[in-house]
C-alpha cells in the first residue's frame, strides 16, 4: 500500500488562494469524512503542490488518488484526534500561522506581493489559515500517537536494503559535514551609546513631528527585511521562538502609538513603535541600529578564535567542545556548530547547498582542507550578526558512490523506519476507517487505498 502522508496544512490553503487567483474552479464536494468535507479546489491545490515536488516530471496518473487518499486520512486523523482529546492550544495555532505568514512572505518576496498573487489581506489568511493550521497539527499529533513507538531493528534494515535491486540503489555526489566556530566581537560602550543616542534622537523628531517614523525606517535601519516592510511586523505574544525575548517582550508594554526607549536585543538597538493591538497579536515598527565595530575589536577577535583553534589542533580541546562553549553563533546550541540541509536538518550536505552569500569564503577554504582539518580564521560579515571571525571544519568528505550500508547505514535506516510507519499508519487507518461515516465521489472509488478502505467500510 502506498505511503500516505500528511499534507502541509498552509501550503495547500495557500496554493488553493493562489490557484483560485489564476482560474476559476466549480468547486464541489468530492468527500466526506464524518462532519468534514473535501472540496475538488483542495484536490486541484494539493496537484499543483505535488507538481511542483518534480517540475521536471509529469504528474503520475494516479496523482489525482494520492491526493484525495491524503486528504481523506488527515481527516480521519483529525476525527479521532478530536475523540481522544488531543491537546492542542490555540495559542500554538496562532503561534504556527504567524510563522507561516512569514514564511511565504519571504517565498513571495515581501506582504504586498504575497497579498497580490493570493487576492486576500494579512488578515483573511489569518482566518483562513486558522482551522487548516489546527485540523493539521491535529492530524500530526494523532500520527505521532500512532507511529511514535514504532522502531526497526538492524536486521529490518538490512532487508529493506537488499530488496532494492542494485542497480535500482541511488547515486550520490560527494557529500561533506562542515562546522564553523564564530566569534561575533563585541562593540565598544562608546559605539552602543552612540547607537542609543541615534534612536533617540529619531524618536524625538518623530514624537515633535518632525519626521515620520517609516521613512526614518527605510532610510536609516539595518534590518534586512525593511526595504520590502519599512520595518513592519506583526508578533503574536506566543511566538516565542520566532523573536528575540527583549524585543517581544518591548513590543508587548507599548500602547497604540506609543514610541519604545532604545530596546537591546542580539541584533543590535530597537527604535519600536506600535501600530495596533489585534488579541494577542501586535502589528509595530521599528528601526534597528547595530553598534559599529571596530577592526580593534576585530583584531581581539581573531587572537581569541586562532588560540581556540591551536587548543584543538593539540588536542586539548574537541570543536564540538570549542562551539559549546565559546561560539556566537545562535544555531551553535542546536547544531553543534555543523552547517545543516535546511529541509532535512542532516549534517549531510553537498558543496552545492553553500550557495549563500555569506558561505562563499567556505567553498574556497574547503579546497585547500582535508579531512578533520581546520582553516585558519577567516573574516565575514553576517545581515543579521555583522562582521565576525570564524574558522571552518572539515569533519567529513565522502566520495561519489552508490548507495551502500557501509556508508549510508543512517539514510537506509530513515528509509526502512519510514515505511515501517507508513504501514502500521495504513493498518491503523484500515482498522478505524469504519467507525467513521466516509463518502466519496465515483471518479475516485477505484483508487487503490479508497477501495480497500471502502471495502472495510462494507464489511463493517
Amino acid at each position: 500500500m502506498k505511503k500516505l502522508l500528511i499534507l502541509s496544512a498552509a501550503t495547500l490553503c495557500l496554493a488553493q488562494a493562489a490557484t483560485a487567483q489564476q482560474r476559476y474552479i466549480v468547486d464541489k464536494i468530492v468527500a466526506k469524512v464524518g462532519d468534514k468535507i473535501i472540496l475538488r479546489s483542495e484536490v486541484e491545490s494539493g496537484l499543483v503542490e505535488f507538481q511542483k515536488q518534480d517540475l521536471d516530471q509529469p504528474l503520475p496518473a494516479n496523482a489525482g488518488c494520492s491526493v484525495l487518499e491524503r486528504l481523506v486520512a488527515q481527516k480521519v486523523l483529525v476525527l479521532q484526534a478530536e475523540r481522544d482529546s488531543l491537546p492542542i492550544s490555540e495559542s500554538d495555532v496562532s503561534g504556527r500561522i504567524e510563522s507561516q505568514i512569514r514564511y511565504f512572505e519571504q517565498v513571495y518576496g515581501g506582504k504586498e506581493k504575497m497579498q497580490q498573487v493570493t487576492g486576500y489581506s494579512i488578515y483573511q489568511l489569518r482566518e483562513r489559515f486558522r482551522e487548516p493550521i489546527r485540523e493539521g497539527m491535529l492530524a500530526q499529533a494523532m500520527r505521532e500517537k500512532i507511529v511514535g513507538s514504532v522502531k526497526v531493528t538492524p536486521t529490518e534494515v538490512t532487508r529493506n536494503f537488499e530488496a532494492i535491486p542494485k542497480d535500482s540503489l541511488p547515486f550520490y555526489e560527494s557529500e561533506l559535514e562542515v562546522g564553523q566556530l564564530v566569534v561575533i566581537p563585541k562593540a565598544s560602550t562608546e559605539m552602543q551609546s552612540y547607537a542609543s543616542e541615534r534612536l533617540l534622537e529619531f524618536k524625538k523628531r518623530v514624537e515633535d513631528k518632525q519626521g515620520d517614523f517609516g521613512t526614518l525606517a527605510r532610510l536609516y535601519s539595518e534590518d534586512p527585511g525593511v526595504k520590502e516592510n519599512s520595518g513592519m511586523y506583526t508578533l503574536n505574544r506566543n511566538d516565542k521562538n520566532q523573536w528575540d525575548p527583549e524585543f517581544l517582550s518591548a513590543s508587548f508594554r507599548l500602547k497604540e502609538g506609543e514610541i519604545s526607549q532604545p530596546v537591546k536585543s542580539q541584533f543590535g538597538y530597537h527604535l519600536i513603535k506600535m501600530v495596533r493591538r489585534q488579541g494577542d497579536n501586535v502589528t509595530v515598527q521599528h528601526i534597528l541600529l547595530k553598534a559599529s565595530v571596530t577592526n580593534t575589536d576585530l583584531t581581539a577577535a581573531t587572537k581569541k578564535i586562532d588560540s581556540l583553534r591551536s587548543l584543538i589542533i593539540a588536542g586539548k580541546l574537541n570543536f564540538a567542545e570549542a562551539v559549546t562553549r565559546h561560539s556566537d553563533d545562535p544555531n551553535a546550541k542546536f547544531t553543534g556548530g555543523m552547517i545543516t540541509d535546511p529541509n532535512t536538518g542532516s549534517s549531510m550536505i553537498t558543496i552545492d547547498q553553500l550557495n549563500d552569500p555569506s558561505q562563499r569564503d567556505i567553498v574556497l577554504a574547503l579546497n585547500d582542507l582535508k579531512q578533520g582539518e581546520l582553516s585558519k580564521p577567516m573574516p565575514y560579515e553576517d545581515e543579521r550578526a555583522g562582521r565576525g571571525v570564524r574558522i571552518i571544519y572539515l569533519k567529513t568528505r565522502t566520495q561519489p558512490h552508490r548507495e551502500n550500508l557501509q556508508d549510508d547505514y543512517a539514510r537506509i535506516q530513515s528509509r526502512a523506519l519510514e515505511i515501517k510507519q507508513a504501514e502500521a499508519l495504513n493498518k491503523w487507518l484500515l482498522d478505524k476507517i469504519p467507525t467513521f461515516y466516509i463518502d466519496v465521489e465515483p471518479e475516485f472509488k477505484d483508487c487503490t487505498n479508497v477501495a480497500q478502505w471502502m471495502n472495510a467500510l462494507a464489511k463493517h
